[in-house]
């Protein structure tokens, strides 16, 4: 199974839905960078995806989006195929 990073911050639904899903699809590790603990990762994280929300997601060298793209990914059936 690829890698799974994910940009989050402690209170955000989103995180705990795109988690939730990834590990219903068989993740069981994702490395999350909280970006509310450390600022310069925010701005590391907007300089990588050019997006200012979280979460983030990786899968391997892959930006998935945010949990609604990840959703969309799961609908189409694309998902599981992305983890390998």
């Amino acid at each position: 199974m690829k890698k799974v990073l994910m940009y989050s911050t402690a209170v955000c639904p989103y995180c705990v839905r795109a988690e939730a899903l990834l590990k219903q699809r068989g993740v069981t590790e994702i490395e999350k960078i909280r970006i509310d603990l450390d600022p310069s990762q925010r701005d590391a994280m907007m300089q990588r995806t050019g997006r200012r929300t979280v979460p983030q997601i990786y899968i391997g060298d892959t930006h998935v989006g945010g949990y609604d793209d990840l959703a969309a990914l799961d609908r189409a059936e694309k998902l599981v195929p992305m983890l390998g």
